[in-house]
């Protein structure tokens, strides 16, 4: 059997991507409201068509420190009438670690993605201690709606 001899050629050192780090997170405003119950349970025959809104803003604290914020809000009808509305905005402070022009995208995607189960969680139990079936969402896209909040942004000016 043959050993393998030859030098393992070293890398340059590679550059490190952008990086973050979530120092807290927690739940910044929730808020529900059923203006229809206790009418619209017995009224309803099929589950409510839902639309929900989702939104992230960033805030810079402290060098590079921010605070994210995932803005959800969520409303169900009925044939025209309101079943609910939950509005929820979970927060982190994180600290971010990358070039000035990677942090928007950091601040914006990448925090993001990690809150969105916490906040998902928090709603869907809202939802259903409101007496309504939990709130289920697949994944969201967020740099598809950075990228869509960016071209918004830019048509504007």
């Amino acid at each position: 059997m043959s050993e393998n001899t030859e030098p393992v050629q070293e890398t340059e050192n590679p550059i490190p991507g952008p990086s973050s780090v979530i120092n807290t997170q927690y739940l910044k405003d929730l808020s529900f409201e059923s203006p229809n119950s206790p009418q619209i349970f017995l009224e309803m025959k099929n589950p409510p068509e839902v639309s929900i809104n989702i939104d992230v803003k960033a805030l810079k604290i402290e060098n590079n420190t921010f605070i994210v914020t995932l803005i959800t809000n969520a409303e169900a009808k009925y044939k025209g009438k309101t079943a609910f509305i939950c509005e929820c905005e979970y927060s982190a402070i994180t600290t971010v670690n990358a070039q000035p022009e990677q942090i928007e995208q950091v601040l914006l995607v990448e925090v993001p993605k990690f809150l969105f189960p916490f906040a998902m969680q928090v709603i869907s139990d809202t939802v259903r201690s409101g007496g309504f079936s939990p709130l289920l969402m697949g994944p969201i896209d967020f740099l598809a709606l950075y990228h869509e909040k960016k071209k918004a942004n830019s048509n504007m000016q």
